[in-house]
């Protein structure tokens, strides 16, 4: 799906995100609770001269689980080593990442839901045990050894909670949601982010980028440098809210933060199926789109708006969403504003 708004990370993201992100709790912005109980868990952890204990993220993609992790490995001291469920192809690779970590370090994995099984299994005694056991040999010659692990932190990030098996959510003794983030939050964090990339920005104009934002500061940033582009090539290269609505007028982001693929979801519920109840595989099947990408990209903003409901019979459109886009519900007027 390609799409400005995806909160999946680009290539241009991976380039911009490094210098972006913030290196302590005190420099982050939003997600005050998880940060009021990291800073008492890592306290804890550094008086006890302990590594701290294992975390799990867990919400929409884009709202700092990454950023979190690699403050977590500052503000303890040590390093961190970053990889992603489906890059780990083998129970040996794991083990040798995990046999490379040092006393204390972080470990963070992303995607964490789709490790595979065999997988998944060596990092049950690593976690509890801080050990993993190694077949050596084969069949009636194979002997297990088990390999002492040096004390680590596993730090796991997923979209998609559910798909994680009860034997590994278990295992970790923070688990944190992460929520969408407010637009006097994504506000701040776009300032924030002009002056590190140097871009003169003023509040109404920081303000129309952060309420198109969708709640996700990736996508705040994302945002705030295609206006950038705009405000340099057609006004004089400070953004104020003139530039920013122009700007994202063109790029088909609405006042709200949807965009053409999301206008398309509600109109085909709208109009194919009466506003609903239809099933997500129905409905995916009707747009050629992929149903879990339907759960994950679209929805949560969505459902967080209003927009729609999920029932135990289909998703429906709702009246607010009907008089966002100015939709004629059948056999009523055109709602407005």
């Amino acid at each position: 799906m390609g799409r400005l708004i995806n909160t999946d990370i680009t290539e241009e993201d991976k380039l911009t995100e490094d210098k972006l992100r913030p290196q302590r709790l005190s420099e982050y912005i939003g997600q005050e609770k998880i940060k009021e109980m990291m800073t008492v868990y890592i306290e804890a952890a550094k008086k006890r001269g302990e590594p701290l204990d294992h975390v799990l993220f867990y919400g929409p993609p884009g709202l700092g689980k990454t950023t979190l992790s690699g403050i977590i490995a500052n503000e303890m001291g040590v390093n961190i080593k970053i990889t992603s469920g489906p890059a780990i192809e083998k129970p040996g690779e794991m083990a040798a990442i995990l046999n490379n970590l040092a006393e204390g370090d972080v470990l963070f994995i992303d995607e964490i839901h789709r490790l595979n099984r065999q997988v998944e299994e060596v990092l049950y005694p690593a976690m509890e045990d801080f050990a993993i056991d190694i077949l050596l040999g084969k069949e009636a010659g194979a002997r297990s050894v088990r390999l002492d692990l040096p004390h680590f932190t596993l730090v796991g990030a997923t979209t998609r909670v559910g798909m994680l098996t009860a034997p590994l959510r278990d295992r970790f003794g923070v688990v944190q949601k992460m929520e969408f983030y407010t637009p006097s939050e994504l506000c701040t964090i776009v300032k924030r982010s002009a002056r590190v990339l140097k871009v003169g920005i003023d509040d109404e104009g920081a303000l129309r980028i952060a309420r198109r934002s969708r709640g996700t500061p990736r996508l705040a940033n994302r945002l705030l440098r295609r206006v950038r582009d705009f405000a340099e090539v057609r006004y004089d290269g400070h953004i104020t809210a003139d530039v920013a609505d122009y700007a994202l007028d063109i790029l088909d982001v609405d006042k709200i933060g949807l965009d053409q693929n999301d206008r398309e979801y509600l109109i085909c519920i709208m109009d194919k199926f009466g506003g609903g109840p239809v099933g997500i595989d129905t409905l995916a099947a009707a747009l050629s789109e992929d149903a879990g990408t339907l759960e994950d990209v679209i929805e949560p903003y969505l459902l967080m708006n209003g927009l729609i409901q999920r029932t135990p019979r289909g998703r429906i459109v709702t009246e607010h969403a009907y008089a966002h886009l100015g939709h004629e519900r059948m056999g009523q007027q055109s709602l407005r504003f």
